[in-house]
């Protein structure tokens, strides 16, 4: 009988956890709402798409979600 190859470990694998997932599409939600803020300043409204993932990364990070750290160059 032939074995199923498959990946092991590829749970392990993952970059970003399950609780970040959920930040970053609350993050997402908020934009889409209008209410998730950029920045400190005059507390100015998140413009992109691109914009809300980076802020729900970030939020995830602070919580001690599992995500990778930010590329610094």
């Amino acid at each position: 009988m032939a074995r199923k190859r498959t990946k092991s470990g590829n749970k392990s694998k993952r970059r970003y956890g399950q609780s970040a997932k959920k930040t970053v599409g609350n993050a997402v939600h908020r934009a889409k709402r209008g209410t998730l803020k950029a920045g400190k300043g005059r507390h100015p409204k998140a413009k992109s798409r691109k914009q809300a993932i980076a802020i729900g990364l970030s939020e995830a990070r602070k919580k001690g979600a599992k995500v990778p750290p930010r590329p610094r160059h």
